[in-house]
């Protein structure tokens, strides 16, 4: 395999669990898009990470295939980079497990976002749940990943990821050293948080995550609402009594207006300074039926593209087969690397 790399490549993933959401086509997709002027990209549908918590079978199936349209619909090239599912390249478990053994318990229990999924029946919990974070770095560290599109909820994995990175290089250094490998075996990958609405709020409650669990439909955008759906859900949106203000330093304490704000930067592809300049001070009525056009105009055609894709799923199969086949030529020479520096015999 190859021992130095001079492109940056980027890995990102996301998982299929179903109403796929503005906040997931922001916070991530549109991302993705933009990086690949740029990187190498690989875009996974990580459905490993989605069966930490129990999956309807033929659900999983369905929204595998949706995730994958939405990357397609939204302008992945899934020809000039890779686009898959996680599960058909094995490596990713098997490089999981390796890492299983390098993190610590410790660090593990510091993961906030454990803390959150498993709630106080922590017992009760998978134990995929727990080691989650330790699947999320093979995923990275498979590929020699660089850089990772990450939210700011998610940066605390990419954290420990380069922990293991670390110490996995510390701990083999002298066997990674005699394979030629003057810097270490993986790579430190870097974070890459950008947008003005890196995390998307609910539009009814702007201090929770707009998230597909959420009971009532009304506190999201959904990647296939039609025109109608995105109106009357924008402007139910929960506001405050007062017009917007003309400063950023304004939305303070305004989590409800902060969040409209950067959905409207974020979709505009400006920044929350420039919306306040053209709609500060404002009522919410006006600004609300801009921001539904604004949403309509993008997310309506991305949503129709995505049921056209999703009425031949042979043709998204073939998308994901041929992706994992071009993962599999990248990772397993990664693969087979690592087992060799552990000390396993091939």
């Amino acid at each position: 395999m190859e021992k130095t790399n001079t492109k940056t490549r980027v890995f990102s993933g996301v998982q299929p669990t179903g109403n796929l959401h503005l906040g997931n086509y922001l916070g991530a997709i549109t991302r993705f898009v933009a990086l690949q002027a740029e990187h190498d990209c690989l875009y996974c549908v990580v459905d490993l990470h989605a069966i930490t918590v129990f999956q309807d079978p033929d659900e999983l199936a369905h929204n595998t295939r949706e995730v994958t349209a939405a990357f397609i619909a939204a302008g992945i090239d899934p020809e000039n980079h890779i686009v898959f599912n996680q599960s058909q390249v094995s490596g990713h478990a098997e490089l999981a497990w390796i890492f299983n053994c390098v993190a610590r318990i410790g660090w593990l229990n510091r993961m906030t976002q454990f803390k959150e999924k498993a709630g106080k029946d922590r017992e009760n919990a998978s134990a995929g749940l727990y080691v989650y974070p330790n699947l999320m770095a093979a995923d990275i560290l498979l590929y020699h990943a660089t850089h990772v599109p990450v939210g700011e909820d998610q940066k605390q994995h990419l954290e420990l990821a380069r922990d293991i990175a670390q110490k996995f290089n510390n701990d083999f250094a002298a066997t990674i050293a005699r394979a030629g490998f003057a810097d270490g075996f993986f790579p430190l990958p870097e974070p890459l948080i950008t947008g003005p609405a890196t995390r998307v709020m609910s539009l009814r409650d702007g201090t929770r995550k707009m998230s597909k669990s959420e009971e009532s439909d009304m506190t999201r955008i959904n990647m296939t609402d039609d025109a109608d759906a995105i109106a009357k859900k924008i402007k139910k949106a929960r506001t405050d009594p007062e017009p917007l203000p003309s400063e950023v330093k304004g939305l303070e304490a305004r989590p409800e207006a902060d969040n409209l704000v950067g959905i409207f930067a974020a979709l505009a592809e400006t920044d929350k300074e420039s919306v306040l300049r053209n709609f500060g001070n404002a009522s919410f009525s006006s600004f609300k039926q801009a921001l539904a056009d604004l949403t309509t105009s993008k997310i309506v055609p991305i949503g129709a593209e995505m049921k056209k894709l999703l009425a031949e799923p042979s043709h998204i199969d073939r998308v994901l087969e041929r992706g994992a086949a071009r993962a599999h030529a990248i990772a397993d020479p990664i693969l087979d690397k690592t087992k060799e520096i552990v000390g396993f015999i091939r």
